[in-house]
């Protein structure tokens, strides 16, 4: 048993190792990458012999399902939170002056700066952006224009 139970703990440490190295690993699969290593030593308590050998396997499987869902909702979080100040910087921003946006879950901000709105031909409004935005400690700046629609909504082009 004391085996059983230093080989999971390996196998969590290993998985917590490679999650935390992987820069690019997105947080969908570092969530199933840990919630698999838990969950495999969650499993290792469980029974003796060959279903100890089931347990480990469906908790590795199960953690792994969970895991991956909970990254997937904090990228979701982070892109709604984006979308959102994206809107507010469009519609209602002044010129020059930064929309902020942070996701306290994930440690994940931004910023979306509009310049000046300019009428089109066809009488529709477009705005240049730019918009930084800091994941993991690193800053990604990205340049872009919108045009807002007929409906109200703005649309990146």
């Amino acid at each position: 048993m004391k085996k059983q139970i230093i080989n999971a703990l390996t196998l969590t440490l290993v998985t917590l190792l490679v999650a935390g190295c992987g820069a690019d690993i997105a947080k969908e699969e570092i969530g199933a990458l840990v919630g698999a290593g838990l969950g495999g030593l969650a499993g290792s308590f469980i029974g003796d012999g060959g279903g100890q050998l089931v347990a480990v396997a469906a908790g590795t499987l199960i953690g792994a399902i969970m895991g991956s869902e909970v990254g997937k909702s904090l990228d979701r979080a982070d892109r709604l939170a984006m979308q959102q100040a994206t809107y507010d910087a469009l519609e209602y921003g002044q010129s020059g002056n930064p929309t902020t946006w942070t996701n306290p879950d994930s440690g994940n901000s931004g910023e979306v700066v509009p310049q000046p709105a300019v009428r089109q031909a066809d009488g529709s409004y477009c705005r240049e952006y730019w918009e930084t935005v800091t994941i993991a400690g690193e800053k990604q700046q990205a340049f872009g224009t919108a045009c807002r629609m007929s409906d109200g909504t703005w649309r990146i082009i």
